[in-house]
């Protein structure tokens, strides 16, 4: 966030003008926070008075901190029963926003503030058992919240305050009726915050039903640029993220690296994946003590890991000169926060390189990205087992350079002697010992190099499903028949009653897509299409509003529910993630 007054002493003194508590204060100068930024003064003082609010911003900056802080200082802890509740698009978005709160609140109280993200994909006899204990704020998906509530396990009888956050994103995937299913059951003294980038008339007619005399804070933004840092897009299948951030790893040259993922779990189990590779890294979150924070940092400072995994309200704050490249692992909801994470890099007049991974679906999100910041990424391919052997190569010669430089009498002296024992020539002495120091590892992931096919996949749709008596091995026989590729091209296979979403290798698709058209699966003459009507897959088909519900593909949380049959399966040879 950007500091408008750069000679004030107190970070958090403008967030005190705001009428906020000593404990949230305390925790916003922790988090690394400057002044407020211009959603959040206009949010924070009207949300805090009780009023209702619409707030508007075309990229959102800090929405979050806006609707949480207020919400958070009006919440009773000596209660155990839902006081707030949040409503979010996207699961990933739900447990971003969870974090956030957590962060926020955790000076709060004895134990901190409690909080509990919904949405699908979870299953709900976990998420019922947690409603069952003290439970302050709900953040979760509106498909989700509207099950709980049927299902009698969510009870809004104590809910003062409702936020709905990225309204037009909910209409776009269409949730709205659901969203005014939820606000109808909604206690009558109650308050709404309703933020949305854009606000079109379906918007505009929720909050002239459920919101009283709202305060209306609208905010522009100035296009940022980030001219110096070398940005790059790699387009990469959801299950193999992890194994795409090895490769990038393992090809990039850095002296530090700092990667951005969206919740807490994600951080920890990246570093603990990394760590697992050979890599040093560690991670920060908002679940960790400052003290484990500065220690994390001060081990990256002084070059005893090279790699930090963190959140954005964790990482808020972090300021090291040799980080050379930031790798984004999940796309930010709010392109402002790309343009704060991206330049934490390129300091002090260094090069800086900025790396972000999107599934097919996130095609969108990325091109905003690139509007707001004023600056295309450059599409980059997964780096290849020979690339890893490339560049592990060049920096073994560079080290044999260095050492070649040093005395090695004694050396040249055991050579010549083990030589003689082994009855080898020198030149076989020398690949003997480069390759016992070389290793294994990079050979050994050469056998498994064509797991990089399914590292970027195409989500098509069959219009067969479950109700035809398939199942996904069928499906996985009918492309490997038809087509003629071996069945290691198909990755996961999401089979419901009467459609099929299949991802597919990018590489293979247009084969895939001529070859199955016309064909015959399960007695059934098919036609098969692309999962996302401008080619890029994932993502489904968009419900239209007031109409029929299509079948497609379930949403990142709790969207409506469909009965199916294989769920989540991968078919072929795995995904390599």
């Amino acid at each position: 966030m950007s500091d408008e007054n750069p000679e004030r002493d107190d970070p958090a003194a403008g967030f005190a003008e705001l009428g906020l508590s000593p404990e949230i204060l305390k925790a916003v100068q922790e988090l690394g926070y400057e002044s407020p930024s211009a959603i959040q003064a206009g949010a924070i003082p009207p949300l805090l008075e009780g009023r209702d609010m619409i707030g508007q911003a075309q990229t959102g900056t800090g929405k979050t901190a806006a609707f949480a802080l207020p919400m958070l200082q009006r919440l009773d802890l000596e209660r155990r029963d839902v006081q707030a509740l949040v409503l979010t698009p996207t699961r990933e978005l739900a447990m971003q926003v969870a974090e956030a709160v957590r962060a926020y609140g955790r000076r709060l109280g004895k134990y901190g503030v409690r909080v509990l993200p919904v949405y699908g994909g979870q299953p709900i006899h976990l998420q019922r058992k947690a409603l069952q204990s003290t439970v302050h704020v709900v953040i979760g998906t509106p498909g989700r919240v509207t099950d709980h509530l049927k299902r009698g396990t969510l009870d809004l009888s104590g809910v003062h305050f409702f936020c709905l956050d990225e309204a037009d994103e909910m209409l776009n995937m269409g949730f709205l009726e659901d969203v005014e299913w939820i606000l109808d059951h909604a206690p009558e003294n109650r308050q709404i915050a309703l933020f949305s980038a854009t606000m079109p008339p379906p918007i505009r007619r929720v909050a002239t039903k459920h919101l009283s005399e709202p305060a209306d804070v609208s905010i522009k933004h100035d296009t940022k640029t980030v001219e110096k840092i070398e940005q790059l897009s790699l387009r990469v299948a959801r299950h193999a993220k992890k194994e795409a951030v090895e490769r990038l790893l393992g090809v990039e040259e850095h002296e530090a690296v700092l990667i951005f993922v969206g919740t807490q779990r994600m951080a920890g189990e990246l570093a603990e994946h990394l760590q697992s590779r050979g890599i040093g890294a560690d991670c920060i979150h908002g679940g960790i003590t400052q003290g484990q924070r500065d220690a994390v940092v001060r081990r990256l400072r002084g070059r005893k890991i090279q790699v930090v995994v963190g959140t954005d309200v964790a990482a808020r704050g972090l300021d090291v000169d040799h980080i050379g490249l930031v790798i984004n692992y999940d796309l930010p909801r709010d392109p402002e926060v790309y343009v704060h994470r991206v330049g934490r890099t390129g300091r002090a007049g260094r090069e800086g390189r900025a790396i972000s991974l999107y599934s097919p679906r996130e095609q969108r999100m990325l091109r905003t990205i690139e509007r707001f910041s004023g600056q295309a990424m450059k599409p980059m391919k997964i780096p290849g087992v020979e690339d890893l052997l490339a560049r592990k190569r060049t920096a073994t010669v560079e080290k044999l350079r260095s050492i070649a430089r040093d005395d090695l009498g004694t050396f040249q002296s055991w050579a010549e002697q083990i030589a003689q024992e082994l009855e080898i020539d020198a030149e076989t002495l020398a690949a003997v010992a480069l390759r016992l120091a070389w290793g294994d590892d990079t050979l050994r992931a050469k056998k498994r190099d064509d797991s990089v096919e399914l590292l970027d996949t195409i989500e098509i749709v069959l219009p067969v499903g479950s109700n035809d008596r398939l199942n996904p091995g069928a499906i996985v026989g009918a492309i490997a028949g038809e087509t003629g590729l071996p069945g290691k091209v198909v990755g996961r296979i999401n089979m419901l009653d009467r459609v099929t979403f299949v991802e597919v290798a990018a590489t293979h698709v247009d084969t895939i897509m001529k070859k199955l058209d016309g064909a015959t699966i399960g007695g059934r003459r098919i036609r098969p299409r692309l999962a996302h009507p401008d080619g890029d897959g994932g993502g489904g088909p968009r419900r239209p509003q007031g109409g029929r519900k299509p079948y497609g593909r379930p949403q990142g949380g709790g969207g409506p529910r469909r009965s199916g049959g294989g769920g989540g399966y991968r078919g072929g040879g795995g995904g390599g993630g």
